[in-house]
């Protein structure tokens, strides 16, 4: 019984990969994802005082070849920064990357909305029209977790070594026949 009670509780620390789905839209293949997760007491504080924190999801499809190693088709990273503005008290939630890539930056009024969007984000694109071959069948891998190479150096030491810095997902893995 306690050996269960332990195990709940380090998967509530965790993230979980509640939804993952790719589809096909006219300009390429889009990754549909959610998560189910929460913010420990100490990254909310940590937040409060400045500190911005990263949260990076890894995708990767690869084609199964029975001959040699599996191809390689789509490898993509994609970062999510909140933080949180002492002066304006507005929450911040700034998709990492260029304009065609989906970077963009909006304001929220509390931790719970701008989570909301950490947890639920827009469909990403992953791979441009063409990228996949039609009718094949690929491994779709997935992960997220907070990335700590993004904090300032001195929190980096502390986060390596404290458990409430360590938030990130099993990696899940489906198939997906290219449309």
């Amino acid at each position: 019984m306690l050996v269960f009670a332990c195990a709940t509780a380090q998967a509530a620390d965790g993230i979980e990969i509640t939804k993952a789905a790719i589809e096909a839209s006219e300009d390429g293949y889009r990754l549909d994802t959610a998560y189910a997760f929460d913010l420990n007491h100490g990254l909310k504080d940590a937040i409060q005082h400045g500190v911005q924190l990263h949260f990076t999801t890894e995708i990767e499809l690869t084609r199964p070849r029975w001959w040699w190693r599996d191809e390689k088709a789509v490898s993509e990273r994609r970062t999510i920064r909140i933080s949180y503005d002492v002066l304006t008290r507005q929450y911040y939630v700034h998709v990492v990357g260029s304009q065609q890539m989906g970077g963009f930056q909006q304001s929220f009024q509390t931790l719970d909305e701008a989570m909301f969007l950490i947890r639920r984000p827009n469909r990403w694109l992953i791979a441009p029209r063409g990228a996949l071959k039609r009718g094949e069948v690929y491994n779709v891998s997935l992960r997220m977790f907070m990335d700590r190479e993004y904090l300032q150096k001195p929190l980096q030491v502390n986060a390596f070594n404290d458990s409430d810095w360590r938030l990130a997902s099993n990696k899940k893995s489906f198939t997906y026949r290219a449309e």
